[in-house]
């Protein structure tokens, strides 16, 4: 297998946790269980109680009231590090609350200083042209102006996408737009590549770790439209995650297998 040859050993320090519990006595599954799948390893359910008692603990300091706010999805992945030792990767689906750059979850593949902040600069000047729509004077400049805004939106989103890099089991990389090509997924939704599995297979695979189990979870309040309820666990999503996961790992029939079964 091949793997990339630079990676952060630091980094990879403060991102693995270690288990807490004596977790010798669980049923270890000798292949990665399906991210699509509803059956979860004993050592992915471990993992995630013990990701939520660590959230429980550090939520409080976040700039965002999981009481009086939408929840959101987490995930870990249990690891197998070059040593033979096992722990987890975990992290949160989309952006931490506030944007807060949390250096022990698995971080966006996305980094925003790429290209001298250029996502940061276009949103700015896509929110200038939303200000002249308001303050325009007459309809043919409130239509040019919102033509310009959309052209500039969709470039942006395109060249987003450009930017999100995945690697899988083979060591290759692709960017979203040529995954979701290459599926005949269509266009990727927004924030295609933020939602946990993704994030935590990469992170894996770019350090050399072993994927064992993986799972995810929701916590906080259920949103109005999918009644998710806190701490349960919920698969990885179509829309997003089926093109990138099965390309990640090279096994195109991940989500189809489930729908079958049930």
């Amino acid at each position: 297998m091949h793997h990339p040859s630079q990676f952060n050993y630091p980094m990879l320090k403060q991102l693995i946790f270690n288990f807490k519990s004596d977790i010798t006595s669980l049923d270890f599954p000798t292949e990665l269980n399906n991210p699509f799948g509803h059956h979860l390893p004993e050592i992915a359910i471990q993992a995630a109680k013990e990701f939520q008692d660590f959230i429980a603990l550090e939520a409080p300091r976040w700039k965002y009231d999981f009481r009086s706010r939408p929840g959101k999805m987490f995930g870990v992945l249990v690891v197998r590090q070059t040593d033979g030792r096992l722990g987890y990767l975990g992290t949160v689906s989309g952006k931490l609350p506030g944007n807060e750059d949390y250096d022990r979850f698995v971080p966006s593949i996305f980094d925003e200083s790429l290209d001298d902040y250029f996502l940061t600069k276009g949103l700015t000047e896509v929110t200038a042209i939303g200000k002249q729509i308001i303050t325009a004077t007459s309809k043919e400049d409130v239509s040019a102006l919102t033509k310009q805004r959309s052209q500039l939106s969709k470039s942006l989103q395109k060249r987003l996408f450009e930017s999100y890099h995945f690697l899988n089991l083979s060591g290759e990389t692709k960017n979203v737009l040529s995954i979701f090509e290459e599926a005949s997924a269509g266009k990727p939704p927004a924030a295609t590549g933020e939602c946990a599995a993704p994030k935590l297979l990469n992170s894996a695979i770019k350090h050399h770790l072993q994927p064992i189990a993986i799972a995810e979870f929701w916590w906080g309040n259920s949103l109005n439209t999918d009644n998710r309820q806190h701490k349960a666990f919920y698969p990885a999503c179509k829309s997003k995650c089926k093109p990138v996961v099965e390309y990640m790992l090279e096994n195109d029939t991940l989500y189809t297998s489930v729908k079958r079964s049930s």
